[in-house]
């Protein structure tokens, strides 16, 4: 059991925990989650011993092994495979000592303890978790010099889960995976036998693989039971309810302080005036629950091009050797919600490049529309950035002749204020540079926006309002990302890129998680099954226009029950009803809520029609 009581820590005069206290469970998997800047990764550098508290304690089992993932594996000629054994450093030790003890009471303790710890089955367990996160046999020999940096980075997490401390401190693992690599952590998590705190922002992770969430607000911490969803909406009843108790005692203040400012110099009401003032004094203060600030990403809209947009006609691609990819027919029109489906290393990337120009097709043809523009992000694009600029310095390089008032406000529609706007960029955090990166690839009004991992470095709201960004953009997206949750509520079409070739993948994202995490599942014959005779472009242009209509239509519905929401938690409704306004707006919310009910269910019909059609 993780033990948190109490402490205290400042860094440069700046409080990040003032009397905060937890318990962790034993065994339990637990998100850490806090706006940026609050104190999550010095949480862990304080539970590991590397900071020293200013009060509290952190207390930890006796004996008890804390691992997390070093900043990088060296690039040393040791294979993966054995730099991953070596990071069980007990079983190392033992294998050693084991080739040059001669005491034979000794000799027995190495076996003895060898056998306990598994020891012999280790090299298939090392095996099995770099397969797990993208290596496979043959790269599984190769030194670690061979790969990049982000390759090297999964093979320190490869080491530390092969260690299996007893309390495992992750901090944005899936930062450095890909779809497929974050899906196999998930359910590696899942089934890990000891402690484990997650630091990240991929909401799906957050609500599969933990069973409580950590909560770092105002310097204290919050242990909340269940995933995330479930922490948020309890969240947001506390925060309601907090909003309208601060609402009722300020009114309740004002009353007394009126009372004491009217009758306070006079005789007969001093005795009643300063019993009131004695009341004010004794008042513990309820504050209202801070608003986050409102987190924005403005895409600027492009006209409508006649479709397609963009078409492939036998299409290969490639770099100096053999095409990674062949013989691609595919067709683009504006609409099109894509995701890109596949194991690294099968193109994903590569065909992305493709389609943004950044790669020549090496056979077939691309057709583009003439006035076509396309808006290209890569993770890569991030670490470009000129780190002595400022953003502004940034986008007055795209538009040196257009006024600096303009130009702000394009940075601030990302989410850029006025202090960020003047920040060199190698002083921003790695999410605005992630924001700064998108309105560069943006500025133009892209007809078709390709988003390679663009979530890496954003926290939960920005994912959020990247979603929403997204949903009312009116351009193609072409979406490679690890986040299932972004996938799932952003993507319309699933393109699986496999084997050299790109096909429509006719599962939806729950099918090919269950497909990557079942593999043996997969290969079994499947049933024959008539295929549904697809639909013409046009009754599918059709169908996706009634379903964008039925999603706006619940939008603004909901919209209204947010209002009438904030309207029945006016404590000032309740205290006076002669008037009967509390009945009044009661039947509204009834109406308003079966209206809701009525378009949810014209939008899942609209879901299925679509699906039906496309599948």
């Amino acid at each position: 059991m993780l033990r948190i009581s109490d402490i205290t820590y400042s860094v440069e005069g700046r409080p990040l925990f003032e009397g905060a206290s937890a318990t962790i469970p034993t065994g339990h998997k637990v998100g850490l989650v806090g706006r940026n800047g609050a104190g999550k990764t010095t949480l862990f550098r304080l539970i590991r011993g590397q900071l020293a508290l200013e009060g509290g304690e952190i207390s930890l089992p006796a004996r008890a092994k804390i691992g997390g993932v070093a900043q990088e594996v060296p690039s040393s000629e040791t294979t993966l495979l054995d730099t991953v054994l070596a990071a069980d450093t007990e079983r190392a030790a033992l294998i050693e000592e084991s080739g040059t003890a001669t005491d034979p009471a000794r000799i027995a303790e190495i076996q003895a303890r060898l056998t306990d710890i598994d020891a012999w089955s280790a090299e298939g367990r090392a095996s099995a978790i770099l397969r797990g996160l993208g290596f496979d046999a043959e790269k599984q020999l190769m030194p670690c010099s061979a790969f990049s940096g982000g390759w090297r980075m999964r093979v320190a997490l490869a080491g530390v889960l092969f260690a299996q401390p007893d309390l495992l401190l992750l901090d944005e693992p899936t930062n450095y995976l890909d779809l497929e690599g974050a899906l196999w952590l998930e359910a590696y998590l899942q089934k890990y036998p000891h402690t484990v705190i997650i630091i990240s922002h991929d909401r799906g992770l957050l609500n599969r693989a933990v069973q409580g969430i950590l909560h770092l607000d105002n310097r204290k911490l919050t242990y909340w039971q269940g995933g995330y969803d479930q922490f948020a909406r309890q969240m947001a009843e506390r925060r309601a309810v907090q909003a309208a108790e601060a609402k009722k005692q300020e009114a309740r203040r004002a009353h007394l302080q009126s009372f004491v400012d009217r009758f306070k110099a006079k005789a007969s009401k001093a005795t009643q005036a300063q019993s009131r003032v004695k009341m004010l004094e004794k008042m513990t203060t309820i504050t209202a629950p801070e608003d986050a600030a409102k987190t924005v990403f403005t895409f600027p809209e492009p006209e409508e091009l006649s479709p397609p947009i963009l078409t492939l006609d036998g299409a290969s691609v490639g770099y100096d050797g053999p095409p990674v990819l062949k013989k691609l027919s595919l067709r683009i029109d504006q609409d099109d919600r894509i995701a890109l489906l596949g194991r690294n290393g099968e193109g994903k990337s590569t065909l992305s490049k493709l389609l943004a120009g950044k790669l020549k097709e090496a056979g077939g043809t691309v057709t583009r529309s003439s006035k076509l523009r396309i808006g290209y992000f890569a993770q890569h694009q991030v670490d470009e950035l000129y780190i002595d600029e400022t953003p502004l310095q940034h986008i007055q390089r795209l538009r040196p002749s257009e006024h600096q008032a303009k130009l702000r406000a394009r940075l601030a529609g990302f989410g850029l204020g006025a202090d960020q706007a003047e920040t060199a960029v190698g002083r921003l955090s790695g999410g605005q540079k992630a924001r700064l990166s998108l309105l560069l690839a943006t500025i133009d009004a892209p007809h078709m926006l390709i988003l390679d991992e663009p979530t890496n470095h954003l926290d939960i709201e920005s994912r959020e309002a990247l979603v929403e960004a997204l949903t009312e953009y009116s351009g193609a997206v072409i979406l490679v990302s690890h986040d299932m949750h972004l996938l799932s509520l952003v993507a319309d079409r699933l393109w699986l890129v496999k084997g050299g070739a790109v096909e429509p993948y006719n599962g939806d994202l729950e099918d090919y998680r269950r497909l990557l995490l079942t593999p043996d599942e997969a290969q079994k014959p499947a049933k024959a099954v008539e295929k549904p005779k697809k639909a013409s472009r046009e009754e599918i242009s059709a169908l996706k226009a009634e379903l964008r209509k039925c999603e706006e239509r619940v939008a603004k519905i909901e919209d209204m029950r947010a209002k009438l929401a904030v309207k029945l938690a006016d404590p000032a409704l309740y205290e006076d009803d002669r008037k009967g306004d509390l009945g009044v707006w009661n039947r509204k919310y009834a109406e308003v809520m079966e209206a809701l009910d009525r378009a949810e269910a014209l939008w899942m019909k609209a879901q299925e029609a679509l699906e039906k059609a496309n599948p």
